[in-house]
């Protein structure tokens, strides 16, 4: 096989079947990636990767590469899209946290936007798994996990009947979300396995203090209006990954929300449509402060907003053809509709993009693969 006429996925897959990079042709298919590293200028800026370091940078995604083939079984390997992200994304994205992180003697804390769908939660699994490779402990975090109690809910909703499903703005305990980011700012990152051997009574105090109990949320309690659960203790965490679907997000100015609002965008049709989003609009700056805790925030862009009500509903078919319980498609197409409500992803993800805010864009395509890889000020440049 003439390995210069093959891409990248091409060599990792025969990588996975034993074609290891130990060989002279190995060697020159190293070439090829690094060469492929630098024809995608927006992806290469946004990682750093420069003709002087492509080659050390190919090497060393190549030994993670290695390192996680045992581990990921649990993943579709054989996927082509899998192996593009894995490849393109979280190897490179991994390798930049964790040098950001070298840089800082505190928890770097790492913002990730984006609506239902775009995969925000397998983006946190497998990087939880290569940091731990690169000996980097990991947690995730979810907006989702912010929720007020059911209790705190339901007087919500008495006083706004519009709250008819938890996740708008105004649904969150932002001071829990505060005291939690603040909590990991000022700890260390200790093993909890070390709790059943101490032996210091001085040590014993300091793990003590050192203790997070980071929120969970059940979404299945009452009946799927969710509740909180029982907390994850942990004690400290070099990387926390803080996802959510408008993490990050800010409040648009009023001129542009009503020049937005004027062009009736669907699913935005009345005036208490428009009412609703004014408000939601207003919430998201008591928000602010808590996006204020983030070093760094990427979005998981879909090239379409769209997108995410086709992926929401495939998912429900999956859940449901596994004998799992699920939304109809009529029903799901209301709740994505009423998010879209709240904060419509034309005006607000916009925004964001437009802004100096976002550090990295990763356009999600309509069958999930990735697209463009940048920095928003790159692509924002060449669009």
């Amino acid at each position: 096989m003439d390995g210069s006429n093959l891409n990248p996925v091409e060599i990792l897959e025969a990588w996975i079947t034993g074609d290891r990079p130990l060989t002279n042709k190995s060697a020159r298919e190293l070439e090829l990636l690094a060469a492929w590293e630098l024809a995608d200028d927006a992806r290469s800026r946004a990682f750093n990767i420069t003709p002087d370091n492509a080659a050390d940078f190919v090497r060393h995604k190549t030994d993670l590469f290695f390192s996680l083939l045992d581990e990921l079984h649990t993943f579709p390997l054989k996927s082509t899209v899998f192996l593009e992200t894995l490849w393109n994304l979280w190897l490179p994205l991994a390798i930049q946290l964790s040098t950001e992180k070298q840089s800082s003697n505190q928890t770097l804390i790492q913002g990730i936007l984006g609506s239902q769908g775009t995969g925000k939660t397998t983006l946190c699994q497998v990087l939880k798994l290569i940091l731990g490779k690169l000996k980097y402990s990991t947690v995730s975090i979810s907006l989702d996990d912010l929720y007020k109690t059911y209790a705190d809910r339901q007087q919500l909703q008495k006083g706004d009947p519009r709250l008819i499903w938890r996740g708008p703005p105004g649904t969150h305990d932002i001071d829990l979300g505060i005291a939690v980011l603040d909590k990991f700012r000022g700890s260390s990152v200790v093993e909890l396995a070390a709790v059943d051997n101490l032996k210091s009574d001085v040590f014993k105090t300091d793990l003590i203090n050192n203790i997070i109990e980071i929120p969970r949320f059940d979404k299945s309690a009452w009946g799927g209006a969710g509740d909180r659960t029982q907390p994850e203790i942990i004690c400290g965490a070099d990387i926390v990954l803080f996802e959510g679907w408008f993490v990050g997000v800010n409040p648009v100015a009023e001129a542009a929300l009503n020049e937005f609002l004027a062009t009736a965008p669907f699913p935005i049709s009345t005036e208490a449509d428009c009412q609703f989003a004014r408000d939601m609009n207003a919430k998201l700056h008591d928000y602010l402060p808590l996006w204020k805790r983030l070093d760094r925030l990427m979005v998981l862009y879909p090239r379409d907003y769209r997108f995410s009500q086709v992926w929401r509903n495939q998912a429900e078919r999956e859940m449901m053809a596994a004998g799992k319980s699920g939304m109809g498609e009529d029903e799901i197409n209301r709740f994505v509709e009423y998010f879209w409500k709240a904060l419509h992803p034309e005006l607000f993800i916009q925004s964001m993009l437009s802004g100096d805010r976002v550090d990295l864009v990763i356009e999600i395509l309509g069958d999930r693969a990735i697209g463009k890889i940048g920095r928003a000020i790159d692509l924002k440049s060449s669009n």
